[in-house]
């Protein structure tokens, strides 16, 4: 997997606030929803957030039972279905008669400027 260039689609950097390896263009973290940088108007010129995926769903444990340990785990693939990135995104325990609910969206920008017509491998 290659890094894009800073400045091009797909370059990420870090966020001050929570550590999350996040997109360069963004003016919010996804993660923590801290604003990392003041834009004058943003809010009126504000890229759309189109959500292509949604997927939500809730576990119950029966009421009989030992407790159950759980490790929910993010796995994206490229078009060739080569595995590039893995990660664990929260784990946790749960007695009888415990529920927990957990939903995955996937929202994307358009991006403007440069490099937006190249391909990237991400």
């Amino acid at each position: 997997m290659s890094q894009p260039r800073p400045g091009s689609a797909g370059a990420t950097r870090t966020c001050p606030h929570c550590k999350a390896t996040i997109l360069e263009s963004a003016a919010v973290c996804p993660a923590c929803r801290h604003h990392l940088r003041f834009e004058p108007g943003a809010g009126a010129h504000a890229a759309p957030v189109i959500t292509p995926l949604r997927v939500e769903g809730t576990i119950r444990h029966p009421a009989d039972g030992e407790p159950w340990e759980y490790s929910v785990v993010l796995s994206i693939r490229n078009d060739r279905g080569e595995e590039i990135a893995r990660q664990v995104v929260g784990v946790g325990a749960m007695q009888p008669n415990e529920q927990r609910s957990f939903a995955l969206a996937v929202e994307v920008t358009p991006v403007a400027g440069k490099g937006s017509a190249r391909k990237t491998r991400h």
